[in-house]
Parts: C-alpha cells; sequence; structure tokens
C-alpha cells in the first residue's frame, strides 16, 4: 500500500485505521461528512462529502489503491430507507468508484449480525449462512451491502475486496457502546435479561484496525482473503454479564440489581416497538426485540480462518484494554471536574 482511503476515517475504528496507516508510512486520505482536525494533524488529508454522491467518489478515489470502506449508520432503530440508502445504496457506490478509478483493492467493514438469527451461536465460523428474518435494518442492510462488496471480487478487471466483521468493538475514545453501557447503568436503566450465561465476543478496536490492514495486504499479496469474510475479536468469549459487571465496577457505576427473563423482555420490545412506530418512530425504545437477543444470547465466533489467512492476532488483551480503558475514563472525569 502507498495511497490509502478511509471512508468514515473520522469514526472510531476509522480513525484507528487511518493512525495504523500512517504509522506505516502510508500515504492516507479520509473521506467524511465533515473536517477532522485530529485526523489531519496525524497528517492525513480530509475530503469533505458525503458516500451518497458518487461522482464526488470517483474522484476522491483517483491514484488510490486501497479503500477502506468503514462509513455506515450504526444502531438497532431506525427507517428501512435510512438505513438503505446510507449502508447500501453508499456501499455499492463505493465499490462502483473503486471499479471506475480502477482502485485494486477494497476492505469492507462488516458486523457479526449478518449471521445473528436470534439463536444461540457459540464458536460459528464464516460457513454460517447469512440471516433470512431481521429484528433491525441495519442487519438487513449490512447483510445486502456486505453481499455485494463480496461478489465484486474477482471480477474480470482484477478487482478484488473481502469483509471484517468485529464484534462488539470497544476501547478508549468509544462514543457508542462503553458510554451507553454507563449511562444506562448510572441511571440503572438496564436490567439483565435472561439466565446470564450468554457468551459474546468482544474486539478491542486497535486489534479490529490492524485487522483490516492485515486484509488488505493479503489482498496485495497471496490475495487468499478475496472474496471473503471475517470475524474478528479478542479470541477468547467473555460472559457478556460478568464483563459489564467488572466494568461498572471499575467506573464506580452501580450495580445491576434487577433481572428480567427473556421472555418477558422480548415481549417487552415488541410492544415497545409497536408503540413507538405509531407514537413516536424518531425516538429508539429503550427496549426492543433485537436488543433482547442481543443481552440474552450467545454470539461467539471462531477467528481461526483470520488467524490461518491474515496472520490476525489480538495484540492487545481484554485485560491489557480494559485496563486502557478504566484509564481513559479517569482522564476523563477528571477533566469534566475542571
Amino acid at each position: 500500500m502507498k495511497r490509502a482511503l478511509v471512508t468514515g476515517g473520522g469514526g472510531f475504528v476509522g480513525s484507528h485505521i487511518v493512525r495504523q496507516l500512517l504509522e506505516e508510512g502510508v500515504e492516507c486520505l479520509v473521506v467524511g461528512r465533515n473536517r477532522y482536525p485530529e485526523i489531519e494533524a496525524l497528517g492525513a488529508r480530509c475530503l469533505k462529502g458525503d458516500i451518497g454522491d458518487v461522482d464526488f467518489l470517483r474522484k476522491s478515489f483517483a491514484a488510490v489503491d486501497t479503500v477502506f470502506h468503514v462509513a455506515a449508520l450504526a444502531g438497532i432503530w431506525g427507517p428501512w430507507k435510512q438505513y438503505h440508502q446510507v449502508n447500501v445504496v453508499g456501499t455499492q457506490n463505493v465499490i462502483d468508484a473503486c471499479r471506475y478509478a480502477e482502485v485494486p483493492r477494497l476492505v469492507y467493514t462488516s458486523t457479526p449480525s449478518v449471521v445473528f438469527n436470534g439463536a444461540d451461536i457459540v464458536n460459528g465460523d464464516e460457513s454460517l449462512p447469512y440471516a433470512r428474518k431481521f429484528l433491525c435494518n441495519y442487519a438487513r442492510s449490512k447483510v445486502i451491502a456486505e453481499k455485494n462488496v463480496l461478489e465484486s471480487s474477482g471480477e474480470p478487471d482484477g478487482f478484488l475486496s473481502c469483509a471484517i466483521r468485529p464484534h462488539l468493538v470497544w476501547g478508549p475514545g468509544d462514543p457508542h457502546l462503553i458510554p451507553r453501557l454507563l449511562e444506562r447503568g448510572r441511571s440503572r436503566d438496564l436490567r439483565k435479561i435472561g439466565n446470564c450465561t450468554n457468551l459474546v465476543d468482544i474486539s478491542y478496536v486497535e486489534n479490529v484496525a490492524e485487522a483490516h490492514l492485515l486484509a488488505a495486504r493479503n489482498l496485495e499479496t497471496c490475495r487468499s482473503a478475496a472474496g471473503k469474510a471475517y470475524f474478528i475479536s479478542q479470541g477468547k468469549a467473555v460472559n457478556l454479564w460478568n464483563w459489564i459487571d467488572e466494568l461498572f465496577q471499575q467506573t464506580g457505576v452501580p450495580e445491576i440489581q434487577s433481572r428480567v427473563p427473556f421472555p418477558v423482555a422480548y415481549m417487552a420490545g415488541y410492544m415497545l416497538e409497536a408503540v413507538h412506530h405509531v407514537f413516536a418512530a424518531e425516538k429508539e425504545p429503550k427496549m426492543t426485540r433485537f436488543l433482547a437477543e442481543q443481552l440474552a444470547r450467545s454470539h461467539c465466533f471462531s477467528i481461526a480462518n483470520a488467524e490461518k489467512d491474515l496472520g490476525y492476532v489480538p495484540r492487545v488483551s481484554t485485560e491489557e484494554g480494559m485496563r486502557r480503558l478504566q484509564e481513559s475514563l479517569l482522564i476523563q472525569q477528571e477533566s469534566q471536574k475542571q
């Protein structure tokens, strides 16, 4: 790689990919809806625009040898039209722009949710079929987008692509998972769901970023990753509720006191979804059927294929990641007091 471009390079995962590219001496461009002074200060060049604008992408991709498509609309609530426009149409625009600008390699950021069908998954691998029924539009849109990315690989022009599926990305600076857990914990608005024995994968953000670079190197050299998707995690699942308990203990958040049977949580999600669709469609319910399944079911995956094909190793352990996270949260708390 000599000149790479990262869509969503100002975001959590994207910014870490940018940092690692720059550390390796790769010229780096960032496509986003805003300018990112912190990213520019590192040496990247920001191109302000939208992935919905294919002409903008075609111009931006000129003379680029690798595109990392990280930008996406995430979440568990919202209308299909929005998720389709950003995640499906936007991704197809990226593919088309790569082909137009003759970019040889595309690494796409996907999600394990593309195979989650509501049942427990333990040590699942990439042979799992795509889900067919969806309780959230994010997962539905990512299935279509990932299929389009992988099916575009190996076409006559030599374009190669692959997908990275990181699970529950976290770490210092996380604007999504950790803040949301802490907020609901502090407000005592979080309930344990189900029997609390469910195992889940978590992924430290620096490990996730490195997996993207390893995938790009594979596409550049041996090309064995072309047309494939890879689960990425810490390599060892955690008990979800024990992990949340530990996080709360380390950050002074009150212990979760109550527990709700899964059928009750699922039905509550069903009812709240119905009410919100009618009276407050723009506001996410406190519980949805998808969230109930995510909090009660096991969903952990083998990283054997990523190890074999990409040489992926989770270099930052879960223990070290938690130490770094706790340190960053303490610094944040101190700065807020000043």
